[in-house]
């Protein structure tokens, strides 16, 4: 049985506030005064972590393979440059100086020459520590040792920028879930990158560890002018929908809920991180979930790092992630994240530079929904998923078909007078 639902959109100028406020309060301002580091990300940062594939189980030769991977199958050429070294690179122990050494046994040529390989290939490089005494592994028991980054922020920034990298994972570690702890641990690093005079993307989870019953710091603070990219809930799960709360695991469709109330945050180097892409991890999604992750994580800005193993990446998967229209509405330097027109967020819609507009129509439901919005008369219209034109009805008005847990995605350019 197939429902119909209708929404008129408005295809050039002011966004659209239908059934939810257009600009959601930001929560409490962590530091308004400016971008957390200077010059870096412009546009959401984009490309691949460890992490989801591989979890503690990393060295030398499987980075490098998933690097000469996001080259050959195009990703990078898509944008996808950074490659992000997740937990348990690093030795269980600091040097005799503090400093942070790579473990001999999974990186045995040390962090710097990996940092030349990435860069040799037109790549960049991605690394991670602990705002706490641990790091998440050694905070679960996964790994051992205490090599978290708290009281040696100068000196791990120093070594990171030695290495040549150029972005900088830090994750909280902790059930201390105090605001004035964390704003003092993660705006130390923040200093220490700048004082290095090495441009890094900086990309904090304020909300790893803790469990207070008010929600996850990230959802409730704006850490925009600490961070280029902050966390907005917990850990992402390769599910459509866990059921876990702020505090545990979030499937996809939790993750685009969440989302709704954090777009005031978003400018030009200040991105809040829905966190990495389950694109071709696991079995448990469906193209149709897939699809939607994409286009609704571009429709908020939001940065695109690939989580799946990209030496066994089947064609669809590579396609997906390639997709050029969903990465130029992610990419639009306009930094202006979607709004949702409906209440349960299933219809949302991002203002692009050029006087363009991206709409987006979800299906939540668990049959195929006929699905609308009337851009106006004379308004070219194309769908972004196949870059074809699609026709607008006499009225003004174009409809289609979204199966279950998909997102149809569309661009109009300007001209028209909506409706």
């Amino acid at each position: 049985m197939r429902t119909s639902r209708t929404v008129r959109a408005i295809a050039a100028g002011a966004a659209l506030c239908v059934a939810v406020a257009c600009a959601p309060a930001p929560g409490d301002v962590i530091d308004d005064a400016s971008v957390a580091i200077p010059g870096v990300a412009a546009t959401p940062p984009m490309g691949w972590n460890s992490w989801n594939a591989f979890g503690c189980d990393i060295d030398e030769t499987t980075i490098r393979s998933q690097a000469d991977a996001l080259v050959s199958s195009g990703l990078a050429a898509a944008g996808y440059r950074y490659v992000v070294v997740d937990d348990c690179w690093y030795s269980p122990q600091r040097a005799a100086d503090g400093t942070l050494t790579a473990s001999s046994q999974r990186f045995p040529s040390g962090m710097a020459a990996l940092g030349r390989y990435l860069h040799a290939r037109g790549l960049r490089f991605g690394i991670y520590a602990g705002a706490s005494e641990q790091t998440c592994a050694q905070l679960s028991g996964t790994y051992p040792g205490r090599t978290g980054s708290a009281g040696h922020e100068t000196t791990d920034a120093r070594t990171f920028a030695s290495w040549g990298v150029d972005y900088v994972k830090y994750d909280w570690c902790s059930a201390n879930s105090d605001l004035d702890d964390q704003k003092e641990a993660f705006t130390a690093m923040r200093d220490a990158i700048r004082a290095t005079g090495r441009p890094m993307v900086y990309s904090i989870n304020p909300n790893s560890g803790v469990t207070s019953d008010d929600g996850v710091p990230g959802a409730r603070h704006d850490w925009g002018g600490v961070a280029t990219m902050t966390r907005l809930t917990n850990d992402i799960s390769p599910q459509w929908t866990t059921d876990s709360g702020s505090n545990g695991y979030q499937g996809i469709a939790d993750i685009i809920d969440a989302s709704a109330d954090a777009t005031a945050r978003v400018s030009a180097g200040r991105w809040t991180d829905l966190d990495m892409l389950e694109i071709g991890v696991g079995t448990s999604l469906t193209a149709a979930q897939q699809r939607s992750h994409l286009a609704l994580w571009a429709m908020m800005a939001a940065p695109l790092v690939a989580g799946n193993d990209l030496t066994v990446m089947d064609s669809a998967t590579a396609a997906l992630l390639r997709t050029p229209g969903v990465l130029a509405i992610d990419q639009d330097r306009a930094a202006r994240p979607a709004t949702a027109v409906t209440a349960d967020g299933t219809v949302r819609t991002r203002e692009l530079s050029g006087g363009r507009r991206a709409v987006s129509l979800s299906n939540r439901g668990a049959t195929a929904t006929t699905m609308s919005f009337t851009p106006g008369t004379g308004v070219p219209v194309h769908d972004v998923w196949t870059g074809t034109s699609v026709p607008v009805g006499s009225d003004g008005t174009v409809r289609v078909t979204v199966a279950p847990d998909d997102t149809a995605l569309f661009e109009t350019t300007s001209g028209g007078s909506g409706q």
